[in-house]
């Protein structure tokens, strides 16, 4: 067997595997995507594409759209990929993604490669009208006019998708797009990605993938009342859509200071290390970015997190009590022993080590809350395209006994970090629109 025969037999299998797993458990722990969407997105994002007199530009195109995390956020549940519709809830309301298939009606058909320019480079529409910057433009603008071109020259290649997004539920006045002209003016500081004297040939490349087209900063980076990147705190976490993005720094208690930029690697291919498992946004980004990128992509992302500055330890205001300790304890032994196991080791490639887990210890607990209440799943990719799930116990547990084992967590195995109050995850349960356990009022309190 060739090896184009026998990549494309993996990637068969990984396509199966990945249709299967959706097919069977997408409805019970809340998929984003439907199963055949799946099969579509991977076919566009590693397609084979022959030569001809344009190649090098598509393929090059073909690899952007891997590199920028397209599909993840252009494609709302049940939809195709590219045709938008997917809800961005952000402190100011929600806002959709643009259809960007070639559709001349509802997508960007009728662009021009400057009008596709000026989106990734200004966050200006096809009308002059500004973008909200949930569109990442303050990172695309990083990227080079030639890759701008190549990416347009591909998606203009994919399926025309006829579909018309919602209309954004902003808030007023923010529901004027005139107000992102003074945005821009006062938070824009990006410019086009200029390599840096000094560093190896793979730092730079790993500099420009994270910095530009993956805009890792858009969600791992922490946000002023106005919704910019905090001065000073690149990469230090942060949180978005009810979710946490870790910190990515040097940091060993909540950052990547314990993890080799082999491990880096290995989770970005695979969704899974010996430290942690992709779950939340973040497996969608691995499935169908950084999971399908070279090897020699995720290496250099790899080397440029390493080289990133740890983040100033986050001082613990309160610690919880012992009452609080020991139900969290008496939880976590009922609920979590048989994946994570009773010391907190787990069972690393399948289900996460939780002592010394970054993710565990970020200051802000909406990252834990959200995966006790709603559970998650890893990551499926070509390597790895059987899914792992961790269950919802938004209907067995109350917000009490969520916020116990959550603190519990929090503060074994050599964690450390601010308790969970029951209030936060009552308020958290509300915004997921998830159920009360049963026997409960709508307090949460045991009948």
């Amino acid at each position: 067997m060739s090896r184009r025969s026998s990549y494309a037999a993996v990637a068969a299998f990984a396509v199966v595997g990945v249709f299967a797993a959706n097919w069977a458990m997408g409805q019970t722990i809340g998929f984003n995507r439907h199963p055949f969407t799946a099969v579509t997105a991977f076919s566009m994002l590693s397609g084979h594409i022959p030569d001809g007199s344009n190649a090098t530009v598509l393929r090059r195109g073909q690899e952007l759209l891997r590199e920028g995390d397209c599909v993840s956020c252009h494609m709302r549940k049940g939809g195709e990929p590219l045709s938008g519709g997917l809800g961005l809830q952000t402190p100011f309301g929600t806002i959709y993604s643009s259809n960007i298939t070639p559709d001349s009606e509802t997508g960007i058909g009728r662009w021009t490669a400057d009008q596709f320019y000026l989106a990734m480079h200004d966050g200006r529409g096809a009308h002059g009208e500004n973008l909200y910057p949930a569109f990442p433009y303050p990172w695309f603008r990083r990227m080079s006019r030639a890759d701008d071109d190549a990416l347009f020259a591909y998606i203009r290649t994919t399926p025309a998708v006829r579909y018309t997004v919602p209309a954004n539920r902003l808030a007023f006045p923010l529901n004027f797009r005139i107000f992102v002209r003074f945005w821009n003016l006062t938070s824009l500081r990006s410019h086009t990605f200029a390599p840096q004297a000094g560093k190896s040939e793979i730092w730079n490349r790993g500099a420009y993938l994270v910095e530009g087209p993956g805009h890792c900063g858009g969600c791992h980076t922490p946000k002023n009342l106005f919704g910019a990147d905090k001065g000073g705190h690149a990469f230090w976490g942060g949180v978005l859509d009810n979710w946490t993005a870790p910190d990515l720094t040097a940091n060993a208690r909540v950052g990547l200071g314990g993890w080799s930029a082999a491990d880096i690697a290995e989770y970005l291919k695979t969704g899974r290390n010996r430290h942690a498992g992709a779950g939340g946004p973040m497996a969608e980004v691995v499935t169908y970015s950084t999971s399908l990128m070279s090897d020699a992509e995720r290496a250099a992302i790899a080397i440029y997190l390493k080289g990133l500055v740890a983040s100033l330890p986050a001082k613990l205001e309160t610690v919880p009590d012992r009452a609080s300790m020991l139900r969290g304890a008496a939880i976590y032994s009922d609920a979590c022993t048989s994946c994570h196991l009773e010391n907190g080791a787990g069972q690393p490639q399948y289900f996460p080590p939780l002592g010394r887990n970054a993710v565990v210890q970020q200051s802000d607990g909406a990252g834990i809350e959200h995966i006790i209440l709603a559970g998650t799943r890893i990551a499926t990719t070509p390597t790895r395209p059987t899914p792992l799930s961790m269950p919802s116990f938004a209907w067995k547990l109350t917000d009490q006994e969520i916020a116990d084992v959550a603190s519990y967590i929090r503060n074994s195995w050599g964690n450390r970090a601010s308790p969970i109050s029951a209030g936060e995850v009552a308020a958290l349960r509300k915004r997921l629109g998830l159920q009360y356990p049963r026997f409960t009022d709508n307090s949460g309190d045991q009948k």
